[in-house]
């Protein structure tokens, strides 16, 4: 497999971002204007920029209006859609999806946030490793907020410690992940379904590694993390 190329990303875009409602009421948050422009086009770059030229969008909440926006194309990349009728969940989501994934392993990303991560490298590290799923780690100063990964020295993921716990520096999920298609194939299908809170912890000890990165990261999903978005983004892609 020739890089990026052949490997079709999947964007988690269907949040209904109820946190940040009081700043962007009238869109999807992955549409919401950082810098003049829809956040959502910095992870379509990100893919552009390696190759990428497939990308399954999953949408949810005011779907209609990604697609509009975005339509079929967008540099490189090739747009298709998979629209959930109700709200199914980031697990529930990808699975609905499935029929639409051409590529073994596939890549997906969460629509809210960017982690300016070498992905070319990602994809290596994972093509090497014997891993049925690759979770992209990114260091912060506190853990409480996103919940703490703890991987041994190898990347083998050995627990996910939940929100809201002590204040810490350590490495959290970056919401990029590559996996193989049969793990797609294995979420419930039509019902709601969560990765993060369901799904990656049944598959500790089956092949889950950890990708350690201390890249930049930022998401958009709280008041306070989308008011440093406008000078997280001029600085990482100005």
């Amino acid at each position: 497999m020739s890089g990026f190329s052949n490997i079709t990303a999947v964007i988690l875009t269907g949040g209904l971002g109820t946190r940040i409602r009081s700043l962007v009421s009238d869109r999807p948050k992955v549409l919401a204007e950082i810098v003049g422009r829809p956040f959502l086009t910095f992870l379509l770059d990100q893919l552009a920029s390696v190759g990428a030229r497939k990308a399954v969008l999953c949408t949810g909440y005011m779907a209609e209006m990604i697609q509009v926006k975005l339509g079929d194309g967008y540099k490189s990349l090739r747009l298709t859609y998979s629209k959930e009728q109700e709200p199914l969940g980031t697990g529930g989501a990808l699975r609905l999806a499935l029929p639409r994934l051409q590529s073994d392993p596939v890549m997906v990303m969460n629509g809210d946030s960017y982690a300016n991560v070498d992905l070319h490298a990602f994809l290596e590290w994972f093509l090497k490793k014997d891993s049925t799923v690759g979770i992209l780690l990114t260091k912060v100063k506190d853990t409480s907020r996103y919940g703490k990964v703890v991987a041994a020295e190898d990347g083998r993921i050995e627990s996910f410690e939940e929100k809201g716990g002590n204040h810490e520096p350590g490495w959290i999920n970056a919401g990029i992940y590559l996996m193989k298609k049969k793990l797609v194939a294995a979420i419930p299908a039509e019902k709601p379904y969560s990765l993060e809170r369901e799904f990656f912890p049944g598959l500790i000890g089956k092949g889950l590694y950890g990708f350690r990165s201390e890249t930049e990261f930022i998401d958009i999903g709280t008041p306070e993390s989308f008011s440093r978005a406008e000078a997280f983004m001029s600085r990482v892609c100005g």
